[in-house]
């Protein structure tokens, strides 16, 4: 996959030739053991606030590249936060803060010299709620390529997307009608094809079918799986048999903003460590 991007990108992989969990020389995440040399996101001691509330405590993870990591836990324990810290999303809420460190490719992306907007060209987002822009289906796909100039084969790239995104064949002959028009589950495919068009490394993805119908909700899980042989997917669910059924990892984060444990999605359901990672996974809680 093409990841080209403007030399003045200060977080690619070419500004450290190590791993991220070597380039930190910090202390390995709690609970599971990636493989380094396939690291691409590790966070260090993460700590978020909003004002005076503490939102993560010190989150140490490190997540691997071309999986599907499912980040699992009941309301309000961080997981969205987490998300969001990636590809500095809270950056946007006035009264967020951070601490701790956040690697991408090796790359800090708090440190100063990171911008955030191009930040975001690499590490892409797929919200809760479809949002697709009030123009056509074709044009909300090219969005962001025009924005970033890559004006060239444009409708290559729109129809590529659209073909990843499982959803070209629905609308190959209405490319110019609105994607407001769409269903749902169409329009949440949609944006993910907005998403990828620009061919970014990781796309994170917040619940993206919680508000979709069973037939939506299997088109969306199918094609993250598929997604995952050529992005690194992150994704924030509450459905615990979604996790089950489409991810490689698992992250559970419980009250508080803690991250309890990180492993193999088939340890985590079936043999955890914790004690209350079992108790929420049996529905003792959450």
């Amino acid at each position: 996959m093409s990841t080209n991007e403007p030399e003045s990108q200060p977080f690619t992989a070419a500004a450290d030739d190590a791993p991220a969990s070597e380039a930190t020389g910090e202390r390995k995440p709690a609970g599971g053991s990636s493989n380094p040399d396939q690291t691409v996101i590790s966070s260090r001691g993460l700590d978020v606030y909003y004002g005076e509330d503490q939102a993560l405590h010190g989150i140490d993870m490190d997540i691997p590249e071309h999986q599907v990591t499912a980040l699992i836990g009941p309301s309000g324990c961080g997981k969205s936060t987490f998300l969001r810290s990636i590809n500095r999303m809270n950056d946007l809420i006035d009264v967020a803060r951070v601490d701790g460190d956040l690697y991408f490719h090796g790359k800090n992306v708090y440190d100063e010299d990171v911008d955030p907007v191009a930040l975001r060209r690499k590490i892409g987002m797929v919200f809760q709620k479809p949002n697709p822009f009030p123009k056509s289906i074709f044009d909300n796909v090219a969005y962001g390529l025009r924005v970033q100039g890559k004006d060239d084969d444009v409708e290559e790239k729109v129809l590529t997307a659209l073909e990843r995104a499982a959803i070209l064949d629905e609308v190959e002959d209405r490319l110019d009608e609105s994607g407001l028009e769409l269903s749902g589950g169409q329009q949440q495919r949609l944006c993910i094809a907005r998403a990828i068009a620009t061919d970014p490394e990781v796309i994170l993805m917040d619940e993206p079918a919680s508000a979709l119908d069973p037939v939506a909700t299997s088109q969306i899980e199918d094609l993250v799986e598929e997604l995952a042989e050529q992005y690194t997917v992150v994704i924030v669910t509450h459905n615990m048999q979604q996790a089950a059924r489409i991810s490689d990892k698992t992250a559970v984060f419980l009250t508080g903003g803690h991250l309890v444990e990180f492993d193999n999605t088939d340890k985590i359901f079936s043999n955890p460590e914790n004690d209350r990672v079992e108790d929420y996974i049996t529905g003792k809680f959450g």
